[in-house]
């Protein structure tokens, strides 16, 4: 089998992490919640580092599973709860895979300077998720080593934005706190839990690692230090970039758009070749975002399919390469499909009810093995208060939710649990009978 290093594994992380949100969702964060979001990026973000640190410990313990939380939650609860999370992260991450996908065509429509509307927007969408797919299936090293490359590319990109906004805040226009304004309906608890649920999705690219767990050196461990790297690194990333957004535009000029960094540098008069650079690794970033949450899918899918909660003909998989050949043909068509059903402020909203349920059971699946004795190579520290403290911040973020993706969310769990036990009947397995009290 293919291997690849920490430092790719940690590259994929941060692959998927910087892309959505940095380059992506940032703008509509602070078009939610104004200068709070800066806020809500380092709340957030602590909550991100707790679930790293959830998922680092049970990698450990899981080193040949490839299916994420899905795989912990299957493995500590069996397979009603398995399928129903299976499927939801996995379309999670399909849908993620659309939004980033439309932040790329949106970035290269305003790199070319054209006005082309949002079909053709949705066509350099299909074109960079038709393209990515294929080099996904080429071999998993091969994608998660095309992933370094964008990543160091889009980190330089990051600093040179960072430096142009300081340089212009400081000496070019003089700083001013106006730009930190918070509306009064910016200044709501309504407004900063939707700039909360925009955010997670942001930070939520950091579970593509553990979905490569057995490909990489050092197995567990190595995938567990690769996460919780991935998730800091970003998050300073995250704050610094947030902040100096608002240092070129006042916060109550943001709105909801797919290509943030190209209006603050619009807004401030930057130089032509700044709007370039930034927009090239925009364009790497929102790539190596879309490739690597391909890679996390295309796994996922497998992984439920080994586990024969799916049919037989999702299980094709290419050892030599590493990869699930039909998993990648039939996500890009899910992201495709994906890319037509609403903005991206919605279609993160419903990405997110996937994460945040898969997430809630990955927090009582470690408390799971824990009081059953398990002996993981990596344990998270300051248990149990912090997994406690991370479903309650998760049952938080799922109450702030949208109403329109708390109405899908929750049809589909409804329609997963039909589909399951209609499964199960077809099936002839009998009916499991736990009592609870004694």
């Amino acid at each position: 089998m293919q291997k690849i290093s920490t430092i790719t594994a940690t590259a994929v992380g941060l692959g998927a992490i910087i892309g959505a949100g940095i380059f992506v969702l940032s703008g509509t964060a602070i078009a939610q919640a104004g200068a709070d979001a800066l806020l809500a990026f380092i709340l957030v973000g602590a909550v991100a580092l707790i679930i790293a640190l959830e998922l680092g410990e049970l990698s450990t313990l899981f080193p040949r599973l490839t299916g994420a939380s899905y795989s912990y939650v299957y493995e500590a609860f069996g397979s009603e709860l398995g399928f129903i999370i299976g499927i939801m992260l996995y379309f999670s991450f399909a849908t993620a895979i659309s939004v980033v996908a439309l932040g790329f065509g949106s970035y290269l429509t305003s790199l070319i300077g054209a006005q082309l509307g949002s079909s053709s927007i949705q066509l350099f969408a299909i074109s960079l998720i038709i393209a990515l797919s294929a080099l996904t299936v080429t071999g998993m090293r091969k994608a998660a080593r095309a992933d370094l490359g964008l990543v160091l590319i889009k980190i330089t990109a990051l600093l040179v934005f960072i430096g142009f906004a300081l340089i212009y805040a400081f000496h070019a226009s003089g700083f001013s706190l106006h730009n930190f304004s918070v509306s009064a309906s910016q200044g709501t608890a309504s407004a900063f839990f939707a700039a909360s649920i925009v955010i997670f999705f942001a930070y939520t690219g950091f579970q593509a690692i553990v979905t490569l767990t057995p490909r990489i050196k050092g197995g567990g461990r190595s995938a567990a230090k690769a996460t919780i790297l991935s998730v800091a690194i970003s998050m300073v990333l995250y704050i610094s970039i947030v902040a100096v957004l608002m240092l070129l535009m006042p916060a109550s000029q943001y709105t909801v758009s797919g290509d943030p960094l190209a209006s603050a540098l619009n807004h401030a008069n930057a130089p032509l070749w700044i709007s370039i650079v930034v927009g090239i690794g925009a364009l790497v970033a929102t790539a190596s975002a879309t490739l690597a949450m391909m890679m996390a899918a295309s796994n996922q899918l497998h992984q439920v399919g080994r586990d024969r909660l799916l049919p037989k003909i999702l299980r094709g998989y290419n050892a030599k390469r590493g990869v699930s050949t039909k998993g990648v043909v039939i996500t890009a068509v899910i992201a495709m499909v994906m890319l037509f059903s609403g903005n991206i402020f919605v279609m993160a909203a419903i990405s997110n009810f996937g994460l945040l349920t898969a997430f809630l059971m990955t927090g009582f699946a470690l408390m799971h093995f824990r009081r059953r004795g398990s002996t993981p190579e990596f344990k998270m520290p300051l248990y149990p208060y912090l997994p406690v403290a991370g479903i309650v911040a998760i049952l938080l973020f799922m109450i702030g939710m949208p109403k329109t993706a708390l109405v899908i969310g929750t049809i589909m769990v409804l329609s997963l649990i039909a589909i399951y036990y209609t499964l199960r009947e077809l099936a002839g397995r009998r009916v499991v009978k736990v009592k609870l009290f004694r």
